[in-house]
């Protein structure tokens, strides 16, 4: 039995956890060697274990430790064929007016920046090989403008245009760029879920499918897809994977005092 992804190298950025963590497991089941790039030590080198892939340890805020990745990627399976930027490295909740510059800056660093130099980076690879898949994994936060999360909705909405002008300017040597806007239990959405307890229920009976995301189930099997030859005449796109929450907006709206 063959898989989607086999013969492919792809590099997932936060996979120790969440959505990446399901992205790596669904690569590694069809075929793909992955490489985990994660802040986390522990979660990333277990993750890397399982699967049989390569842990980088890679803070994304960083750009050498970024290049690193890809570089190490190549080094070590002679090429990139996929990546996937899904890391993101936390934040406060809080009104607009109590952010600091410092929460913005850190903000841009991860969700944009990094994302950012790991394209750069493996763009070189894959225009060689005239093939290439980029997956960046935006936010409902952004399009929909989440209350409490600025630095997050800004990092993710600036990566959306950078999705759609690489994609413009990367379609003619055959690299696709695609943007994943997900509603899943990740992460992200846990650490913000343990601040205000009561967003895990209305956002399940919020979502039309009355339930968020499951990364493995969900979540991932469309990055399989985008990673996939099927996906070669789909760039510049962002795909909703969120059970229909985009439709109406999102309802939830936490007490951020004054």
């Amino acid at each position: 039995m063959t898989g989607t992804l086999d013969g492919r190298v792809a590099l997932v950025t936060g996979a120790g956890a969440g959505i990446g963590a399901g992205i790596a497991r669904r690569f590694a089941a069809e075929g793909a060697r992955v490489v985990v790039a994660e802040f986390d030590r522990a979660t990333g080198a277990a993750v890397a274990e399982e699967i049989g892939g390569l842990f980088v340890a890679t803070d994304v805020s960083r750009r050498d430790q970024v290049e690193n990745a890809v570089a190490t990627a190549i080094s070590e399976f002679g090429s990139i064929d996929v990546l996937v930027n899904n890391a993101w490295g936390g934040g406060r909740v809080g009104r607009v007016e109590n952010k600091t510059d410092d929460e913005l800056a850190h903000g841009m660093a991860v969700g944009y920046y990094g994302p950012f130099w790991a394209m750069r980076a493996a763009y070189l690879d894959m225009r060689q090989r005239r093939w290439g898949r980029v997956i960046n994994m935006c936010s409902l936060n952004g399009v929909n403008a989440h209350i409490g999360s600025l630095e997050y909705n800004a990092a993710k909405e600036a990566l959306r245009t950078l999705t759609r002008t690489a994609a413009r300017e990367w379609a003619p040597s055959g690299v696709t760029v695609n943007a994943i806007c997900p509603a899943a239990k990740s992460q992200a959405f846990l650490a913000v879920a343990a601040q205000h307890p009561e967003i895990e229920a209305i956002a399940d009976a919020a979502n039309p499918m009355g339930r968020m995301g499951d990364p493995y189930d969900d979540i991932a099997p469309v990055a399989v897809f985008l990673a996939g030859e099927g996906a070669r005449y789909v760039t510049g796109n962002t795909l909703f994977v969120d059970g229909g929450s985009h439709i109406n907006g999102v309802a939830w709206a936490p007490d951020l005092g004054e």
